[in-house]
């Protein structure tokens, strides 16, 4: 109780704040993890030999139908207490970035608006040769081909042996360098680039909330704060002690 209330009193006078979320925020949504998604007649594959570039070159057609399947598995899903708390952390923060790992969408779905998507979002297709966005598609075919130029579709994820968007991991960049406070949420913060965030912002003099289940692998030291326990529990709970304002800003402003 004493940490939250410290970490309410910092973010009640914090200005500039970034938030990167992980996998635990939406596994109370419901969300399987990426191994988890392989049940079934799924369960012999490797994924990380069906999330590649050269999978989909390979065999096409099998993992477009994977990613289908994980499609629907996540439509089926709702946000949860915790996304709809950062939601409305947004709203409160004059300066604010949202910086997820998750593909599943449901920071979307919460209300988020400033918001970096790092690898991508199982919602979306693409072409799979020039990278457009493509809104809708045939379904019958699989994969179907791009309306547009007649290569095939292909999840708007970032697959192994990918580099993150340049774009979308610079803004991260930016604003974790520029935080006052930067929270950690549902992550191991093990996994390159990303888990170098953090602690990028605690060099540059942020104060660190690290939000997890399980403190395993985690730093200590001054300026770092652990709140142990589910993100839609812990979240409420720090936003329901601040004295904030809603800042009441569009979509387009405020960003870091």
């Amino acid at each position: 109780m004493e940490a939250t209330l410290e970490v309410g009193a910092r973010l009640s006078k914090a200005r500039r704040v970034a938030v990167l979320t992980g996998a635990g925020i939406s596994a109370e949504s419901g969300i399987p993890t990426f191994r988890d998604a392989l049940t079934g007649l799924w369960a012999t594959y490797d994924p990380e030999e069906l999330a590649t570039p050269q999978a989909f070159e390979r065999n096409p057609v099998l993992v477009w139908n994977w990613y289908a399947e994980r499609r629907s598995r996540v439509a089926a899903c709702v946000p949860n207490a915790g996304h709809h708390a950062l939601a409305e952390l947004e709203r409160r923060i004059p300066e604010f970035l949202l910086i997820t790992q998750n593909v599943d969408g449901l920071h979307g779905a919460a209300g988020s608006r400033r918001m970096v998507e790092l690898h991508g979002n199982i919602r979306r297709v693409k072409c799979s040769r020039d990278g457009r966005i493509v809104e809708s598609w045939d379904g019958d075919l699989r994969p179907p081909p791009c309306p547009h130029c007649g290569a095939p579709l292909r999840p708007d994820v970032v697959w192994f042996g990918e580099m993150l968007p340049e774009a979308a991991f610079a803004r991260a960049l930016d604003a974790a360098r520029r935080c006052e406070v930067f929270l950690s949420v549902g992550t191991s913060n093990l996994v390159e680039p990303a888990a170098s965030l953090p602690w990028i912002a605690h060099r540059h003099g942020a104060t660190l909330i690290i939000v997890n289940t399980s403190m395993e692998g985690q730093r200590n030291g001054p300026g770092i704060v652990h709140l142990t326990g589910a993100a839609g529990t812990v979240l409420p709970a720090i936003l329901a002690g601040l004295a904030l304002p809603d800042c009441a800003r569009s979509p387009d402003t405020g960003r870091l």
